[in-house]
């Protein structure tokens, strides 16, 4: 086991680049299985354990996966050889439900165990089966909870989602893209990394069109190829240091990203005081004094993300006033609040609502990662409480933060892993 200390209090200043989209990442790796071909994904964030945990997947089924670089590898799925995937492979991540959309696609087949992941509440998967069984497939799930999806042929058709999903927009994309016929997705997700998946498909061949809106339109192709794709960089970890540099009243400059991506977290981070410079690849953000409060909403893309949310209270801990946080997305998202409290904020939680007093000065306590977000929060509230914090099960910030120390290290933080041979110090109760 390790754990993350950081003495905090110090600004941050300086530069920090920006890795690969996780998320687009790990709808893209099992995309290409599609191809039967050859590709190459770079900008990849090979290092961080979702990414490791797709890529193992890939090799479990029959896939070759050979790393080129740091953050590129090839994907040779010419020798697939297998529709089912077990317990052992998926629990350790959501995302590896989109092999059923995948194997769907390429096989007319597919046997998924259910997905891990972190619990931020109920996640049910009924509007990917929805998606399925309307382009012709029977699925079933069997009480060791594996997904079994088959289909004689995949055909295409309207499908219109109850609830804006990103994963089932994910999956019936992926499903459909070599569907016969024409399927078009309504009420879609509109996240940026649909439109990167999207791209990538249309660069093996495919025919997606209205990614990014609200309707997307698949027309089947028989046959797609290999490709060289790059990802988008990560919305979200540049959130996160955004954030960063505006809770610890620093100076810094995020590169690597795309600023339309980033605007409602900018918008947000403006209303709370800090200063918020774009460029056509970077922003810049600091803040000088205590942040002001605001209110946030968790929303569907191009709306505030939920998965911003954690990070951003942590500044509307410290925040001159008092804050509403409304989660719209999950039913558990709150709980990293309980380890805030630790470090003396003023959080009340009750629901899907928290109510943020702000107070002045964070403490230095030691806290756990309850989730990947969460994790990220109290590295924030870390880097900017005055004294020692000792994060614990950092597992979960590995899954999503690539080369997280050493590019906070690079921006004045005094920050460092360590082996801790006895982990399990915090009682649930925390």
């Amino acid at each position: 086991m390790e754990k993350i200390i950081i003495n905090g209090g110090k600004p941050l200043h300086g530069e920090i680049e920006i890795s690969g989209a996780k998320n687009a990442a790990l709808a893209i790796i099992p995309a290409a299985i599609l191809s039967q071909d050859v590709c190459v994904i770079e900008n990849l964030p090979v290092s961080i354990s979702d990414v490791s945990y797709m890529m193992k997947i890939l090799k479990h089924i029959g896939a070759k996966v050979k790393l080129l670089s740091k953050n590129s590898i090839e994907i040779d799925s010419r020798h697939v050889d297998s529709y089912i995937i077990s317990n052992d492979m998926t629990k350790h991540l959501r995302a590896s439900y989109y092999f059923i959309g995948a194997l769907l696609g390429r096989y007319g087949r597919a046997k998924v165990a259910m997905p891990g992941g972190c619990y931020l509440g109920t996640r049910p998967i009924d509007q990917h089966i929805k998606g399925f069984e309307l382009l012709g497939a029977t699925v079933s799930v069997e009480d060791n909870a594996i997904v079994d999806a088959r289909a004689d042929e995949l055909i295409g058709s309207p499908v219109y989602l109850d609830v804006v999903s990103v994963g089932a927009t994910v999956n019936i994309l992926l499903a459909a893209v070599k569907a016969r016929g024409l399927t078009v997705i309504e009420n879609a997700a509109k996240e940026p990394h649909i439109v990167d998946l999207a791209n990538f498909l249309n660069s093996m061949g495919a025919d997606v069109r209205g990614a990014g809106t609200d309707v997307i339109k698949v027309r089947g192709v028989e046959h797609l190829h290999g490709c060289t794709y790059s990802i988008i960089p990560d919305q979200i970890e540049a959130g996160t240091y955004m954030v960063a540099a505006a809770a610890t009243q620093g100076d810094v400059l995020i590169k690597n990203v795309i600023p339309k991506h980033l605007e409602s977290i900018s918008t947000k981070l403006i209303e709370c005081g800090a200063n918020v410079e774009e460029f056509d690849d970077a922003v810049r953000v600091s803040l000088s004094g205590r942040p002001g409060k605001c209110n946030i909403k968790t929303m569907p893309h191009p709306g505030f993300p939920t998965d911003m949310q954690p990070q951003m209270a942590v500044l509307l801990a410290l925040a001159d006033g008092t804050s509403i946080i409304s989660e719209s997305i999950w039913t558990n998202r709150f709980r990293y609040t309980e380890q805030l409290n630790r470090m003396g904020a003023n959080i009340k939680a009750d629901g899907q609502l928290a109510v943020v007093q702000g107070v002045e000065q964070l403490k230095g306590a030691p806290v756990r990662a309850d989730d990947l977000r969460a994790g990220a929060a109290m590295l924030i509230a870390g880097l900017a409480a005055k004294g020692t914090t000792e994060i614990e099960d950092i597992l979960h910030i590995d899954r999503g933060y690539e080369d997280v120390v050493q590019k906070l290290r690079g921006a004045g933080a005094d920050i460092k892993r360590v082996f801790c041979p006895d982990a399990n110090t915090l009682t649930s109760a925390g």
